[in-house]
């Protein structure tokens, strides 16, 4: 139970939050620290809702689910296609977060750094074999949390005391707790930020494999509630430790913001100064902090590439004429090749991520433009009894084309300014370049770039593309349920029938009292010896009976 309850919280402790997290308290305060709110609120839902559709089912694979709920290899496909662009540019964020810290204590140039990264992965995906990835990767949690609980303590003695570190926080504007404001324009208040948590952690927690395979090789359902329940307080702690760092290193440098003085050159090396300027004499330290990072943007980027490369040979090559019946070797070469492949395009991704704001500002983008179609293809499997697969698919496609066309609108039109807080040179000695380097710090942080005539501020457009992207898997969700709804009572005939095991427990019992529940909607239930549908016919996948329509 301790074992799964790290593995399932370490994400919450990766190398983007350690890094991006203590540069978004110093120059944003306290807003993105609310997404915890979501975070927590997700985990019950997952754990009562999700959950016991899968463990009842007795499968393994939520893709799979997918398939024998709506009888569709398109569906499987289209939800395995959002996990692996999910990943991909996830992946993108991961590998340039540690380029940070070694750019700024050696000097090393971020396409160097990316270039090394991806070269290591593609060799050790190549030797295969991820059982020593992940001992470095348990190795690496504990020392990221050791690190990070010794510099809390570093900064409060220094600063002298707890109660300092948070006056001088809460004086300087960064504890801006609870703001409610309704305007969806606004980067991120009290609202969006668990709102739009709640929403990627739903899509990441509940529908996504790495984590559903986790929680279905525990032995009993109240054992996964057990491990879940009780994961909440320990998620809540690793996810505060980087913004309490933050604290810290703000209550040490809040009379001469190294930015704005020009010692750096980007928000998110902001620790890694801290590390450098604090720590120069003390032998190691540089070292471990720098190692630390690189080992777990390897392990995360090395472990995922091998389980995208394995996900698109299930869900897509092998399905095509020229792969089918191909012995062990023939795949595992395929596979390397293919994750190969995709180490080169994390490569791409991360050269783009250094044109946004921030890492946290990347990752959270990626998330909630992704989590949406995702998300609420679950929702019609589980609680829709008349969604079939053609609602299914076109709300996905519907979905992703709406949250492609509002991201790439934002990035191409919309004037962003990302509210940074004030910042203090008054106390900066020595020779600091801030004098020839503070206009550059206004251009590049507040982002500011010139919108083309086509879209005035004050247009509909405009308005569209300058809502806050913690909304996007909001609206996302709801795009995706609402086309499904309509176009699934639009489409529905009996070929679509299927197994009301498929249905979250209680939709089931409801479906079944209901005046739309039985043969309106054309589904059965071979447990209880309903006839089915001429065009089907049973066959049997692990325990579980369920319907198929004779397609491979």
């Amino acid at each position: 139970m301790l074992a799964m309850m790290l593995s399932i919280a370490r994400g919450t402790l990766g190398v983007i939050s350690v890094l991006g997290y203590p540069s978004e308290f110093f120059y944003r305060g306290t807003a993105m620290w609310e997404t915890l709110y979501g975070m927590m609120t997700a985990y019950p839902i997952v754990c009562f809702v999700f959950i016991p559709v899968y463990f009842d089912l007795g499968i393994t694979s939520v893709y799979q689910y997918l398939e024998l709920r709506f009888n569709s290899r398109l569906v499987r496909c289209l939800a395995s296609g959002t996990y692996i662009l999910r990943t991909l540019l996830s992946l993108g964020v991961t590998i340039y977060t540690p380029t940070v810290a070694l750019n700024t204590i050696i000097g090393v140039p971020y396409w160097a750094s990316l270039l090394c990264i991806t070269c290591i992965s593609i060799f050790f995906n190549a030797l295969g074999g991820m059982k020593a990835a992940v001992a470095a990767d348990v190795i690496q949690s504990l020392s990221m949390t050791a690190m990070l609980v010794g510099i809390v303590i570093y900064c409060c003695v220094k600063s002298g005391g707890v109660d300092q570190v948070v006056a001088i926080g809460a004086q300087a504007g960064r504890m801006n707790f609870f703001n409610f404001a309704a305007d969806l324009h606004l980067r991120v208040t009290t609202t969006s930020a668990w709102l739009g948590e709640l929403f990627m952690s739903l899509s990441l927690l509940g529908c996504q494999q790495n984590f559903v395979q986790r929680y279905l090789s525990m032995p009993t359902l109240r054992k996964i509630r057990q491990t879940m329940l009780v994961n909440i307080p320990l998620v809540a702690v690793l996810f505060s430790l980087p913004w309490l760092v933050g604290m810290g290193i703000f209550a040490l440098y809040y009379t001469c913001d190294p930015l704005k003085a020009g010692n750096i050159e980007k928000m998110d090396q902001i620790l890694p100064y801290f590390i450098m300027d604090y720590f120069s004499k003390v032998p190691g330290v540089w070292g471990l902090f720098v190692g630390t990072l690189f080992n777990g943007a390897l392990t995360l980027n090395i472990s995922n590439i091998n389980s995208l490369a394995t996900v698109t040979w299930e869900d897509f090559l092998s399905l095509l004429p020229g792969f089918r019946k191909k012995a062990d070797s023939y795949q595992l070469t395929v596979i390397k090749l293919v994750g190969t492949i995709y180490a080169i395009l994390i490569l791409g991704v991360g050269f783009l991520v250094g044109l946004l704001s921030g890492v946290i500002e990347s990752s959270v983008l990626v998330l909630s433009a992704t989590s949406g179609p995702l998300l609420g293809v679950f929702i019609l499997a589980m609680f829709v009894p008349f969604a079939n697969w053609k609602g299914a698919a076109l709300g996905m496609l519907v979905s992703h084309g709406v949250t492609v066309w509002i991201v790439t609108g934002r990035m191409m039109y919309v004037e962003v300014y990302d509210s940074l807080l004030s910042t203090s040179i008054e106390g900066c000695v020595g020779d600091a370049p801030f004098l020839t380097n503070s206009t550059s710090y206004i251009v590049v942080d507040q982002m500011s770039r010139i919108m083309p005539m086509a879209v005035q501020g004050d247009s509909f457009l405009y308005r569209i593309y300058s809502v806050s992207y913690m909304y996007y898997g909001v609206f996302g969700t709801i795009l995706t349920v609402a086309v499904g709804l309509v176009f699934s009572l639009a489409t529905w005939s009996s070929v679509d029938a299927y197994n009301t095991k498929m249905l979250h427990p209680a939709v089931r019992w409801l479906h079944e009292r209901s005046p739309f529940g039985g043969k309106r909607f054309g589904s059965f239930d071979v447990n209880k010896g309903d006839k089915l549908p001429p065009s089907a016919k049973v066959v049997v996948v692990s325990n579980l009976t369920v319907k198929d329509s004779g397609k491979s």
